[in-house]
């Protein structure tokens, strides 16, 4: 295009959709041509909030097409950079600057990030977090007989609301996921998600009282803010660690990926910085031969985003889908009335110009915020405990 595009508004919308609230942000041009992004900080979406209006006051009137350049404008714009909030703002921008960017040329946005390298997305699906023992094992048959390869199970206790003693739930958990692999054969790939849980040396336990092969994967089992606590997890356990989702940059993942403490990134596009800072850290990665294994909990904009990274990379594994958990509803055709769809186990790459998807912003509006918390859950003791 001849005349350069103009941004005239930001526009945040947390809303509640489904059995949560998802942070949606809307980028208008002067050229008619909008983008939509969303931020991943679920919980917390009126800060999110927050931080948008603040950039709005300045990104008024730039370019969308400089998506680059805005990124590190925004990034550098306070003293205080980087952070969770912050950054779970700057990937909502990034993602609508990359839909907008996609229709002005008329390509999805994979193109953008270097062209398709796969038509079709593999995901892995969970057995819920409500399933346990014998169910949570019929419930992985039923996944397996829908033609999912990759299931990730909950630890026994997940849907507490109020007690979580980690003791008690690895043994049981342990028993669950024994019987999973005799059930299930040698040929599915089983992880299980421990949501940061636990200690290193429950952690360490929890391995322990697994047969050898049964786990392909363990996702989140500590606390991420100390890099050298998983190192000395990892002397304890084969088992791949999957390691990420709460990273909110490409520095967050420096000493994971660098010192090889863990093997598949549940890198989030909605919280680590845009499809930006999402190919940046997927070539750091290829360079250390880790895979994506992308963590995708929101709503179809965050699908869309992360389907297109996921075309565009080499090294990719698997995409979280929480599709088959119709209960949750966070694909509601009433919002969303274009996005992706699973053709069985699959993601097709869609070739609509940007992401692909269509909001019903007059729904959106029509629909209210509501404050949500996640459950703060105690030991038996009444101390706290990460949830």
């Amino acid at each position: 295009m001849t005349t350069r595009l103009k941004i005239t508004a930001i526009k945040p919308y947390p809303v509640w959709v489904g059995t949560r609230n998802q942070m949606l942000v809307k980028v208008e041009t002067d050229a008619g041509i909008f983008g939509w992004g969303e931020s991943g900080l679920s919980g917390r979406e009126k800060a999110v909030a927050g931080a948008i209006e603040h950039y709005r006051e300045f990104l008024i009137g730039r370019d969308p097409m400089q998506i680059g350049r805005i990124w590190q404008e925004v990034y550098r714009s306070q003293y205080f950079e980087g952070g969770r909030v912050l950054q779970a703002a700057v990937s909502a921008i990034d993602i609508a600057l990359h839909d907008i960017k996609g229709k002005v040329l008329g390509v999805p946005a994979y193109e953008l990030l270097g062209g398709k390298q796969r038509d079709r997305i593999p995901t892995f699906a969970s057995t819920g977090d409500e399933a346990e023992g014998d169910v949570a094992i019929e419930r992985a048959r039923e996944l397996r007989a829908q033609g999912w390869q990759t299931i990730r199970f909950f630890p026994v206790g997940q849907n507490n609301k109020d007690i979580f003693e980690p003791r008690e739930s690895i043994g049981a958990t342990a028993i669950m996921l024994n019987k999973a692999r005799e059930a299930l054969g040698d040929n599915v790939v089983l992880g299980i998600d421990y949501h940061h849980r636990l200690s290193v040396a429950e952690a360490a336990s929890f391995c322990n009282k697994l047969g050898r092969g049964v786990l392909d994967f363990l996702e989140e089992p500590i606390r991420d803010e100390t890099p050298g606590a998983y190192e000395s997890l990892r002397t304890m356990t084969d088992i791949p660690f999957a390691i990420g989702e709460e990273f909110a940059s490409k520095w967050q993942f420096l000493p994971y990926i660098e010192r090889g403490i863990h093997q598949f990134n549940r890198l989030d596009v909605c919280n680590v910085g845009g499809l930006t800072e999402a190919m940046k850290v997927a070539g750091w990665s290829e360079a250390h031969y880790v895979d994506l294994m992308p963590h995708n909990p929101l709503g179809p904009l965050c699908t869309a985003a992360t389907i297109h990274l996921a075309a565009a990379v080499p090294n990719f594994a698997w995409l979280e889908t929480r599709a088959p958990e119709a209960k949750l509803g966070f694909d509601n055709s009433d919002f969303f009335p274009v996005q992706p769809r699973l053709d069985g186990p699959d993601y097709p790459v869609s070739d609509l110009p940007g992401l692909g998807v269509e909001v019903n912003e007059e729904a959106v509006k029509a629909e209210s915020f509501r404050f949500w918390e996640a459950p703060h859950l105690k030991r038996r003791d009444g101390s706290v405990t990460n949830w």
